[in-house]
């Protein structure tokens, strides 16, 4: 890592998401609406989604990687995830940015996707 990339001490690799914003959990409903093709688990549920950051002016701006850097579906998944969240009432605008650091793995799935993949 560079000193640019580096996180401050302190910091979370992952930014927190704006669960206190009333669209919070209407976002996190519509994200469960987008699956990976391979995979029989909605991205919420499988870690896919890193932070939901909406502002004041209802801006949403979603950070988001895949289960492999070499995804097929790579390039289309954000925009499944801006197609889902877009339709809200009140949404104003979404972006959807595409990361890898810090790299998914397992432990990011929720106990539902890990029973439903049979982990559990």
């Amino acid at each position: 890592m560079t000193e640019a990339t580096q996180p401050m001490e302190g910091t979370p690799l992952i930014a927190p998401s704006s669960t206190d914003h009333p669209l919070y959990e209407q976002i996190v409903e519509a994200c469960r609406t987008v699956y990976d093709p391979e995979i029989p688990v909605n991205i919420y549920d499988l870690g896919l989604i890193y932070t939901i950051d909406i502002t004041d002016q209802n801006e949403v701006r979603v950070l988001m990687t895949l289960t492999a850097p070499g995804c097929p579906v790579a390039g289309e998944m954000p925009g499944w995830v801006a197609d889902a969240i877009e339709p809200l009432a009140g949404v104003k605008q979404v972006d959807v940015e595409m990361v890898f650091d810090p790299p998914w793995g397992m432990e990011m799935m929720s106990d539902e996707a890990r029973l439903e993949l049979g982990f559990m």
